[in-house]
């Protein structure tokens, strides 16, 4: 299969897509940054921004983070990072100092860019506090910068700005660090051409619907589905609606205000999309394509949803490969309620068992023109692939009959909270060091609103009787991202074990949802 237009640097695609799309519409709806501007606009600051990044030393190549929330600003300094020849490095704005650090010392990235505050965190202190950084030369603030740190006005003053550093379509062109089943975050690395070839295939299964996509997304960019919604903007203009707060109310009004006529979401989004429309009297009947996806997706969501006049259907993707296959609104009810949908264009799936053959039901082994080009940390790409370029997603399934794809297992530890990858044994290890506590365990549970939350099984010490409150207030003084935090706590005599001792999880998991279901019940 052959995509166009993937055979360019990023920079190239963003200044294609300014030119093709001048007046394509960015709104941010933000209490502390709104905005309104078109992509002409967009890509002459970031033009800017960029020339600011070369004359404060980014030699091509180097890596540059955005810890930022859905603002405009993020999309500013990306495309100015683009046209510096740097690499873009998305953080999620709510990571604390602990997840920052180790980001930021890995990837050896020479600047950030950061608010001054958000949701009353100081990232200054942040910053500071993320441990020893050698590598770390600019700290770059929007909003009031401490000393030693560049004002952001100060990266979009006229400068003379030189022609965009010529770059590979194959270089490395973002970094973005996802937890998975490892204590510590992966850095996946996309090129241009599996970010664009993402964009591309994108466009070929939604164009016959909606010839000018008008997007709301809640996605926070340090996420690579938002991070991917905001390049589709840069490379394919239309309109986007950004929001740096969910709220599923005003989501509803603003696809009522916009005639929103495609969004990305998660259960949890779409959930309280509903609930807001309907508290709020709004009209969702622009929306014509609501893609969900990211969590496990109650089938009762969906059936939900299409009993108000909304088609959503479900996908499968991750960091590594952001969209293996798709549903769309034209499939069959059954077939959304239950099934991942087809694969993309240019995706190849295979199923195989834990010696690499393949078999009917197994492990997703996946390929395909948006797969990353590896890990950061080269020790991990000879567990992450088979021979032939194969990746092993961890995630266990199979077609059904018609070629749709069924995810019916995980075969990694990790708990998927609004969309968000949790490291279960990264939980446990801060468990292990509450005194109160001999041994934890850490799986996911079910819940309607951000699909699944933390749920910690402890043996206590002797003597000892840990409580929620204590173990939270513990993830508080550690500086973890709250989404991390356990949200039940159960004791246990002792755990569920095979043979050799090990945990039995899939045992914890159920009995988290037996006990879940009976509280719920009460």
């Amino acid at each position: 299969m052959e995509l166009h237009g993937v055979e360019r640097s990023l920079s190239q695609a963003l200044t294609d897509g300014a030119e093709r799309q001048p007046a394509a519409r960015l709104i941010a709806v933000s209490p502390d940054r709104p905005a309104d501007l078109t992509l002409a606009e967009l890509a002459e600051q970031g033009r800017r921004f960029g020339a600011h990044l070369r004359r404060l030393g980014i030699m091509p190549g180097d890596v540059v983070a955005v810890q930022l929330p859905a603002w405009s600003e993020w999309m500013v300094a990306v495309a100015g990072i683009a046209h510096a020849g740097a690499v873009i490095l998305p953080v999620v704005a709510i990571y604390g100092a602990k997840e920052l650090g180790f980001i930021l010392a890995q990837s050896r990235a020479r600047a950030i860019v950061t608010p001054d505050m958000w949701r009353k965190v100081d990232y200054h202190e942040v910053v500071s506090a993320s441990g020893d950084l050698p590598d770390l030369a600019r700290h770059i603030v929007i909003g009031d910068p401490a000393p030693g740190a560049i004002g952001w006005e100060e990266m979009l003053a006229p400068i003379a700005v030189p022609p965009s550093v010529p770059r590979s379509p194959d270089d490395l062109a973002m970094l973005v660090y996802t937890s998975g089943t490892t204590s510590v975050p992966k850095g996946v690395m996309h090129s241009a051409r599996t970010l664009l070839s993402e964009i591309a295939t994108q466009k070929m299964v939604r164009l016959d619907r909606l010839p000018e996509e008008r997007v709301l997304s809640p996605w926070p960019p340090g996420h690579v589905a938002g991070a991917i919604a905001m390049l589709r903007f840069l490379t394919d203009g239309g309109v986007l609606v950004l929001m740096d707060q969910w709220s599923g109310e005003e989501a509803a009004r603003l696809v009522a205000e916009h005639g929103i006529n495609s969004m990305s979401t998660t259960p949890f989004h779409l959930a309280g999309l509903l609930d807001g429309a309907s508290s709020g009297g709004h009209d969702l009947s622009s929306l014509k394509s609501v893609l969900t996806g990211a969590a496990p997706v109650p089938p009762s969501l969906i059936a939900r949803s299409e009993a108000v006049g909304l088609r959503p259907f479900r996908c499968y993707g991750s960091s590594e490969m952001p969209t293996v296959s798709t549903g769309n609104p034209d499939d069959p009810l059954a077939k959304r309620l239950t099934t991942e949908g087809r694969p993309m264009p240019g995706a190849e799936i295979r199923f195989v068992d834990d010696d690499g053959n393949d078999v009917e039901e197994g492990e997703l082994a996946l390929r395909g023109p948006d797969r990353f080009i590896g890990y950061f940390d080269p020790e991990m790409n000879a567990r992450a692939f088979l021979p032939g370029g194969w990746f092993l997603s961890g995630d266990i399934g199979r077609f059904d009959a018609d070629g749709y794809l069924l995810i019916t297992d995980r075969k990694k530890d990790v708990i998927i909270r609004g969309g968000e990858n949790i490291s279960s044994r990264e939980v446990e290890d801060l468990l292990f060091l509450n005194p109160a506590i001999l041994e934890a365990a850490v799986v996911a549970g079910p819940d309607e609103r951000m699909g699944e939350v933390v749920c910690a099984f402890v043996i206590a010490r002797p003597g000892q009787t840990p409580s929620l409150e204590s173990i939270q207030t513990q993830f508080r003084a550690a500086g973890i991202a709250r989404q991390k935090t356990p949200e039940h706590l159960f004791t246990l005599a002792d755990f569920p074990r095979n043979s050799t001792g090990k945990v039995l999880k899939t045992e914890l998991r159920t009995e988290a949802r037996a006990r879940l279901a009976t509280a719920k019940a009460k």
